[in-house]
């Protein structure tokens, strides 16, 4: 009768110490399996093409050990500023890895549109430069830890849409591009060399944007069966998406105007697109 209740008590506390270990197992693989935070961290990063050195900023959320889809963004012509790294850490925080890149060389900056056009036009005429400058951020992207490099997508705003579609058409191996209050009179226009999605944000009213160089555009886009979508918003204007479109649209007598609803909106077609490309 002792020897049996001797076994009957190790019996009990062998199933009680292996439920016991289970329940612990089942919350480790429970606290395990729960997302953590977004943590977005932006780091300042350095490159260079064969003749110029860049200044870039990558963003991510470090809490994320997944690859995800890497985004370059082109600034406006403004050069790379405190604007583009903002967007850099809003993609950041939606899953993506995002670098800002520098299309100017040491992260160059423009006070006055005059600047501003001088460097954008030194960018625009010298396409194989260019080329070197994008290509140079987009293989650094690439090469983030973070980043899965088979899914990569461009956007740019201003002259930085330009830019993306410019080298869109070029045949640079992206997923996807988008352009906001961009131009659309480009160095390179559409052509079967084009692999990207794009869509193209624009205001309506936006003066620096002819309806002429629209029909062109979609003309070629449409020619090749391009993927794309174009958007215009009634009476919005130039730099709609920034903030700082009203101070200096007064400062330098630019048709500059933020709009929040086309920033809004506009930001929900880039979410749509890149969540359909990826």
């Amino acid at each position: 009768m002792k020897a049996f209740i001797t076994f009957m008590l190790c019996a009990f506390l062998i199933v009680t110490t292996s439920c016991k270990q289970k329940s612990e197992n089942k919350n480790n693989t429970e606290q395990s399996n729960q997302e953590l935070p977004v943590k977005v961290k932006g780091e300042e990063v350095t490159y260079a093409s064969d003749s110029t050195n860049l200044k870039g900023y990558v963003s991510f959320d470090e809490n994320n050990q997944k690859k995800r889809p890497g985004i370059l963004i082109v600034h406006e012509w403004w050069g790379h500023n405190d604007y583009v790294r903002k967007r850099a850490d809003m993609l950041a925080e939606l899953g993506y890895t995002a670098m800002a890149i520098d299309m100017y060389g040491d992260g160059k900056q423009a006070n006055h549109p005059d600047d501003a056009g001088k460097f954008a036009m030194s960018v625009m005429t010298n396409l194989p430069e260019a080329k070197a400058r994008f290509n140079a951020a987009l293989e650094l992207l690439k090469k983030q830890e973070s980043v899965d490099e088979e899914k990569i997508a461009a956007i740019g705003y201003c002259f930085g849409g330009s830019v993306a579609l410019t080298m869109a058409n070029s045949g640079a191996d992206l997923d996807a591009v988008a352009a906001f209050h961009s131009g659309v009179q480009l160095p390179v226009m559409p052509n079967k060399g084009l692999k990207a999605r794009v869509l193209v944000c624009n205001g309506a009213d936006d003066p620096f944007v002819s309806p002429e160089s629209v029909v062109a555009f979609k003309t070629a886009m449409d020619s090749i069966q391009a993927k794309y979508e174009y958007v215009s918003y009634p009476g919005v204007k130039h730099s709609f998406t920034s903030k700082d479109a009203d101070v200096n649209g007064e400062k330098f007598q630019l048709p500059l105007v933020y709009d929040a609803d086309a920033d809004k909106k506009s930001w929900e077609s880039l979410q749509i697109l890149l969540k359909e490309t990826f």
